[in-house]
């Protein structure tokens, strides 16, 4: 059975922001293509990267999802990069029977999952 078909824009959870996930070689990867939360504390720029040379990079078009292999019935072994936190975490991609996205990140042991919806 081959892993669903996640290409596309999908708006985040707090619907704050649009990913865009498509190829990158063989695997999947995403980029944030638009940030809906114009707030005057929403910062423009990756500024909480823990990397200082990253931090004058934009939001928009900021890689947040990297090297996600085709499984079975999702899409695994990849990071999802937070620029609210500045932290990167081992994601799993799978579709919900209602075709909205879990987005499942982990730090060790301890797990939680997000639903993305498609963005129109």
């Amino acid at each position: 059975m081959a892993a669903p078909n996640i290409q596309g824009n999908w708006l985040t959870d707090d619907g704050k922001g649009v990913v865009r996930i498509a190829p990158c070689g063989r695997q999947m990867c995403g980029w944030i293509a638009r940030v809906l939360d114009r707030g005057p504390n929403v910062p423009t720029r990756d500024v909480n990267n823990p990397a200082p040379a990253l931090r004058s990079r934009p939001i928009v078009g900021l890689p947040t999802l990297t090297g996600f292999n085709p499984e079975a019935m999702s899409w695994t072994g990849g990071q999802a990069y937070d620029p609210k936190s500045g932290r990167s975490y081992r994601t799993t991609l799978s579709l919900n029977a209602d075709g909205s996205l879990n987005v499942r990140g982990c730090v060790m042991f301890i797990c939680q999952s997000r639903r993305w919806t498609r963005a129109r």
